[in-house]
């Protein structure tokens, strides 16, 4: 397979997860901040935080309030992150592999960058926010559908997958470093209904709160944690994410003995191991935060191997 397609490839798949998770951040804030208890901080700051991108957003934005922070988040065509830049992306690199997508992969895709565009150029806020963001969510999971239905499950689509889950995991965790930036200012709060609150809103924007609630009645932070990040089952985990990288990577790589094939399989299968060997306890009582971030730097690094490895 040429390298040039199996980066399309791989980019695309990963800028719909990006355009994906980026609609679930603003979607469960919004829901958060309808649900929020009459004085308490709004989370819009700790959303941005989370993203890592607060000097991108002050250059631009005065003021960190539900529509500035959902312009720069949806709309905002300089900010590289964002779901319109996110949707482009993914709809120029599924045009430079066209013959690899089926008709309807690269309708869909074409049909939710028109979709998102149009609201950006009318130059107002949604009338409905949360209704955009969801069908905005609505329509990737049917590209993602209709990419498993329609693509043979070779190369081609291994890389996709791999995209998908690598770009996955990194958002997955970034949503709880959400969590951990709206916290700081109200430590006071933890083991309250509000807090309960914070912790199902979070469970709601990976679509998990159904089934986090089938295998624990309670909300316990240290039981989410371990949802979120070491259960080997819910698709969004950041575990099982991995696990399925590993697996895509070995198809990849086929018989080959090249070792540079290898670098990239070594890291997932590092992160792997820490995951399994590691306690929600343990990161509660060490910092989520920091085992979050080191948890974004695992991933970069395995996403610059495959990068190395396959496309440069």
């Amino acid at each position: 397979m040429l390298s040039r397609v199996a980066e399309s490839i791989y980019w695309m798949a990963r800028y719909i997860e990006r355009a994906e998770n980026t609609a679930r951040f603003v979607e469960v804030t919004l829901n958060l901040v309808l649900d929020q208890p009459m004085g308490v901080d709004q989370p819009w700051r700790p959303l941005i935080n989370a993203t890592g991108d607060d000097e991108v957003f002050d250059k631009s934005y005065k003021v960190a309030d539900a529509e500035s922070v959902t312009r720069f988040m949806a709309f905002d065509r300089e900010y590289a992150n964002s779901v319109i830049t996110a949707l482009r992306n993914a709809r120029e690199n599924a045009r430079s592999v066209r013959e690899s997508l089926s008709s309807e992969a690269f309708e869909q895709i074409n049909s939710l960058y028109h979709y998102v565009n149009s609201a950006a150029r009318s130059g107002t806020s949604p009338d409905s926010p949360t209704e955009f963001f969801d069908t905005i969510r609505q329509h990737c999971h049917l590209l993602t559908g209709i990419l498993d239905a329609t693509m043979s499950h070779d190369i081609a689509w291994h890389f996709a997958n791999m995209g998908r889950l690598l770009e996955r995991a990194d958002k997955t965790s970034r949503i709880l470093d959400v969590k951990y930036f709206t916290l700081l200012p109200t430590v006071d709060s933890v083991g309250t209904a509000h807090d309960d609150l914070q912790w199902s809103s979070l469970l709601f924007s990976i679509s998990g709160f159904e089934a986090y609630r089938r295998m624990h009645h309670m909300i316990r932070s240290d039981s989410v944690v371990d949802f979120f990040l070491l259960h080997n089952e819910f698709p969004r985990s950041v575990l099982f994410c991995i696990e399925n990288i590993e697996t895509s990577l070995a198809a990849i790589a086929g018989g080959a003995t090249d070792p540079r094939h290898s670098r990239a399989a070594k890291l997932v299968a590092g992160v792997k191991e820490k995951l399994r060997k590691t306690e929600a306890s343990q990161i509660l009582r060490e910092g989520l935060h920091e085992f979050v971030d080191l948890l974004q730097r695992d991933m970069n690094e395995i996403g610059e191997a495959v990068k190395e490895t396959y496309f440069l």
